[in-house]
């Protein structure tokens, strides 16, 4: 133990060199807990991200149905065995590691529900089974969930999702937080210079180009608005919404993966940021963008129900309303200044130190 603060064996089955809002929120925590002086070595698959001082990749195979994703062996490496608390940031794999190393050592488990795996069936094989897999998926889920000493969910509508999944044990919210030392405004005239962006109106959206985040609503709803939409980020659905650009009376670019270096400037340089996806546990990437000062038009689903707080840090529309998309995002625009205000005034109530001093205080509570 350094600094009084517990040991904590972090356990994750998506982790470097890919990029999303799993690998940012475990390696971010880590960075902040090493600060306080506590330990926190993490465990995850064998990919080719070299392992830093801390890191202790294991045996793993690619998942063939899901890109960047890798099934990897349950094991927990003999250096992380000494803890006091095991954090799971999986379900799968490395949470079933976890699970065994915490009942091993008899220290809590604590798990964070990151993801609806539930959501993302489609990507396994054809329709005929994607309701089997998706019950079976709520199943082992609620399972697995029930091991835990500890729920975190990243939002209370997250919470209240994991509820409806049956699981019994102790559920509490704790957002993952923001860097506000990283994600602040940014003057983002050298970005629209690199990457070529013309001037007027910047309408963007940054993350995974997958299928469940309907970023073709966006492509429909940006339709008879004065601004270019600039997509940032990669996925499956990347070539199709492309294909759907190119035959819409929209101007649309698509810049690829971007450094996490660069999204500040990215964030910064929008004078909206827009959010379909109804899928999200907490939607970090809308959070980094408010602490930019950039506010959001995002989906009345999931997350970003209280993420986005409606007529102060952006506006929200109904699931599958391409005209209230619309609507939202022209308000956005047209009330940029004062949501901006907004935004920027919530800086410290969602930053990551915020959410660290809540981690340490739960871990307490089991330790």
């Amino acid at each position: 133990m350094a600094g009084n603060l517990p040991n904590v064996a972090a356990f994750t089955d998506s982790y470097l060199p890919t990029v999303n809002g799993v690998t940012y929120t475990v390696s971010t925590w880590r960075d902040h807990w090493h600060a306080r002086g506590g330990e926190m070595p993490i465990v995850y698959p064998r990919s080719s991200h070299q392992p830093e001082n801390g890191e202790y990749p294991v045996s793993s195979l690619p998942f063939p149905f899901y890109d960047g994703y890798r099934i990897a062996f349950p094991r927990a490496p003999s250096s992380v065995r000494n803890v006091d608390v095991v954090h799971a940031h999986t379900p799968f794999g490395l949470g079933v590691a976890a699970w065994r190393l915490a009942a091993d050592r008899d220290v809590p488990l604590v798990t964070t529900y990151h993801t609806p795996t539930a959501e993302y069936a489609e990507y396994v094989g054809p329709d005929a089974v994607t309701g089997l897999v998706r019950r079976a998926s709520e199943r082992w889920e609620k399972w697995f969930l029930e091991r835990a000493d500890l729920v975190l969910c990243p939002s209370e509508r997250t919470c209240s999702h994991v509820r409806d999944l049956g699981v019994d044990t102790r559920i509490e919210s704790l957002p993952n937080g923001v860097d506000t030392e990283r994600f602040r405004p940014t003057d983002g005239d050298g970005f629209r210079e690199r990457h070529g962006l013309p001037d007027g109106p910047l309408v963007g959206y940054t993350g995974r180009h997958g299928y469940e985040k309907r970023l073709s609503d966006l492509l429909a709803a940006a339709e008879g608005i004065d601004a270019t939409l600039v997509f940032g980020g990669d996925g499956p659905a990347r070539e199709d919404l492309e294909r759907e650009a190119a035959g819409r009376d929209v101007d649309a670019c698509f810049l690829g993966f971007l450094d996490r270096e660069e999204l500040p400037a990215f964030y910064s340089v929008l004078d909206a940021f827009a959010f379909p996806s109804p899928v999200e546990t907490e939607g970090l990437v809308a959070l980094e963008a408010n602490a930019c000062g950039t506010p959001v038009a995002g989906v009345n689903a999931g997350a970003l129900s209280e993420t986005v707080v409606d007529g102060e840090t952006g506006f929200h529309y109904e699931p599958g309303d391409v005209d209230g998309f619309r609507r939202a995002i022209r308000r956005t625009l047209d009330e940029r200044d004062r949501l901006s205000e907004n935004c920027l005034a919530r800086r410290e109530d969602v930053s990551v130190e915020r959410a660290i001093d809540k981690l340490e205080d739960r871990y307490r509570s089991l330790w």
